[in-house]
Formats: structure tokens, sequence, C-alpha cells
């Protein structure tokens, strides 16, 4: 791939630059369309693929074998000389997506959005991811032709707030490996037992009117990712003693609107999320390594996030 960086990163407060070259297509930004009208039309798009495609089922039947994104083989129906579609082939190793896809809902900007996910591996048992959570992942991205606009061989480390929304939401709903990291004789690291599947995100979820330059993806394209999901591991975005999970106070999923100083900077950034002048990594009082369990006042809302608690008690 001529991509060098992941296609899916799209940072929260700077820019990601992407390498590209000439022959590949760029597309103009245009303005943004009415976002619930374009999910309707991208979720009929999604669903006429769903019915019209099918994977080779089949290929996954020993749950005791850890299988790759290589393995999973999506196909469109056959169809006649006036192009119409044909029957499935093969139904004993085949299966239409419409079929095994489990129909998700999330909310983002103000839209209700329906996705689709592709669970081939419901055994794993390692814990789900934060969706603020570094994870370990190898994933193929394709557009609904087919094409595959960005892969990686070796599983890479993302942070979940720096990926398109329908990541967030469907990762957060997979578990991790059983087992692993191992490193295996040829050097490469191994895991068992692990999230693996299929997402069908509308363009809402993905790149909506912008995708990233060079990608060859057009704008309000629908994307579809398998992916194979390994670990996981929580972040303090801005190293305060409080997990960035945690800082999701009105537990939206969304920790860029959580400012309880009102400084325009969000708690998860924000060494000092009440504005007292006091760090948070010092307002833990017992020396726990947790500022959200101390409460010098006793007024139900811990130091950290209380501008009137007694300061007294505090160490600056």
């Amino acid at each position: 791939m001529n991509i060098k960086k992941s296609l899916l990163i799209i940072m929260v407060f700077i820019g990601v630059i992407l390498a590209c070259t000439p022959d590949e297509i760029e597309f103009t930004v245009p303005p943004p369309r009415d976002r619930t009208e374009q999910q309707i039309a991208d979720n009929d798009s999604l669903l006429n693929y769903l019915e019209t495609h099918y994977y080779n089922k089949s290929a996954f039947a020993d749950t005791s074998l850890d299988y790759s994104v290589d393995d999973i083989v999506i196909m469109e129906l056959p169809k006649d000389s006036e192009g119409n579609y044909l029957e499935l082939p093969d139904p004993d190793d085949n299966e239409l997506l419409i079929n095994d896809v489990v129909t998700l809902t999330t909310s983002f900007q103000d839209t209700t959005y329906d996705y689709y996910v592709l669970d081939l591996n419901p055994d794993a048992i390692g814990p789900e991811p934060n969706f603020t959570d570094d994870v370990s992942i190898i994933y193929s991205g394709q557009l609904p032709n087919g094409t595959v606009f960005d892969s990686t061989p070796n599983a890479i480390t993302l942070d979940l707030i720096q990926v398109i929304p329908g990541w967030r939401d469907v990762l957060q709903d997979f578990n991790t490996a059983e087992d692993g990291p191992t490193v295996n004789p040829d050097g490469t690291i191994g895991y068992s037992n692990y999230g693996f599947g299929v997402m069908f995100l509308p363009s809402g979820l993905a790149y909506f009117n912008a995708p990233p330059g060079g990608a060859g993806i057009a704008p309000y394209t629908n994307l579809i990712f398998k992916f194979e999901l390994y670990d996981a591991a929580p972040n303090d975005h801005d190293n305060d003693g409080v997990l960035s999970h945690f800082e999701d106070l009105n537990g939206n999923n969304n920790i860029t609107d959580d400012d309880t100083d009102e400084d325009d900077i969000p708690n998860f950034f924000d060494p000092d999320d009440d504005g007292d002048g006091v760090l948070t990594i010092n307002e833990d009082l017992n020396n726990d390594g947790d500022p959200t369990n101390d409460d010098s006042d006793m007024d139900g809302i811990p130091n950290y996030l209380d501008e009137d608690s007694t300061e007294s008690n505090e160490t600056e």
C-alpha cells in the first residue's frame, strides 16, 4: 500500500499528513450534507450490499482455530445475463451477510446511525476495550466494490480516541485475546482466541464528506473493515491519575465535551480539571493512585472536580 500511516487516524487537536503518490485518486471535499438524510441513503446502500454479498462461513467452523483477516472472503452474488442476482452458490459453505450480521445503533453528531457487525469469534473471552484505550489490532479496510484501501500485515497499536467513530462503537463490544502476547519462532508476536470479525460502517461513522487525501475514498463512502483485535490498554491522556474513560462524566462516550472548569480544555487533556489551582494528581489525598475517591468536604463531589473542596487538606 502507498499509504504509510493508518488511514483510520483522525487527530483531535492536530492534523495528520498522509503520504500519497501522484497516481492516487484525489477528491475535492464537498460541503457537508445533512447527516440524517445521508444516513438514510447510506443505510439503504449498506442493506443492499449485505443482501447481495455472501461470505465463506464454513471456513470458520472449527472454533478451536485462530483465523486471520485474509481467511475472510466476501463475494457478490452471481448475476444472469440481464444483471439479475442469482441464488447463493454452495449454501452449505456460504451464507448471505444479511443473515449473519448484527444490527447495532449509536448516536453521533446528533444523528442516529445503524451499523452492522459480523462476529466470527463470539467465544473470545478477553476484556473488552474502553472507548479511550490503546488497542493492538490487525485490520484490512475495503470499499464496497472490494478495493482494499488500507491494511496492516502485523499488529499495530491505535488510540481509540484518534480513530473514526465507528471503530470506537464496534471495538468496545468485542473481546480481546484470551492468551498472549507470545513470541513465535519467527520473531512475530502471537495471540489466541481473540476478537475477530467484520464491521460495515455508514459514511457518517467513517470519513463522511472529508476522507483522507490520497486514499482513493470518495466522500460519503460506506466502509468495510475486517479485523483481529488482540489487546487493549487504558489511557490517561493528561497523566493526572484519572483514566481517560472515567473522564467521560456525562457518559456519552465522548470525552471532548466534558470540561468541568469550562476553560475550553476537556478534562481528559486538563491536568487541573476543576481549575482550583491544585493539579488533579495532587488531589489524591490518600495516595492510593486514584483521585476519584477523595472528597474532603464530603459533598459527594471528589476534590479533583470540586473547586470548593477544603483546600487546606490538599497538597499543592
